[in-house]
């Protein structure tokens, strides 16, 4: 996909707001026609924008290709103000309190290696923060899923038919 439009955008924001949003209530949200809405969904599946069903988004699709993952060493009464300076930065994708070498991961995208460093900088100023360790990812062999465990579960499950 060459460039999205402010439409594009709104379409991906709306869907991640409420992936079970319909085509009717997303085009009146939008202030667009129906088809229109349909239509720019469908571009965005078949640009590889939108996947599973048009609910996940490919975030090298619209410019983010660097991932990182971040360990953050915090000094442990300051641990609750990371987190919190963490969740207003947009590249920080989650967070998870972790045991072993550091105290929080997480993971951030970035355009590219000077965006990342930007977003670097910035974690490393949160006040509390006392050193980063990160690792970039050069691809991704399993993305996160869950239909392996969900389909475990229901083959184990005692039927009620």
């Amino acid at each position: 996909m060459h460039t999205l439009d402010s439409t594009d955008l709104k379409i991906l924001l709306e869907l991640i707001r409420d992936p079970r949003v319909q085509i009717g209530e997303l085009s009146e949200l939008l202030g667009v026609a129906r088809n229109t809405a349909q239509s720019r969904v469908r571009r965005l599946l078949r640009a590889g924008v939108l996947h599973d069903g048009g609910r996940e988004i490919d975030l090298a699709a619209v410019g983010y290709d660097v991932v990182a993952f971040v360990t953050i060493e915090v000094t442990h009464r300051e641990l609750d103000g990371v987190v919190g300076a963490l969740r207003l930065l947009p590249q920080v994708l989650e967070v998870h309190e972790i045991s072993g070498r550091g105290d929080v991961w997480c993971r951030v995208v970035a355009t590219d290696t000077h965006n990342l460093q930007s977003a670097l900088r910035q974690i490393l100023r949160i006040k509390g923060v006392i050193r980063t360790e990160t690792v970039l990812a050069l691809h991704t062999h399993i993305p996160y899923r869950t239909e392996p465990l969900i389909s475990r579960l229901a083959q184990a499950a005692p039927g009620k038919d």
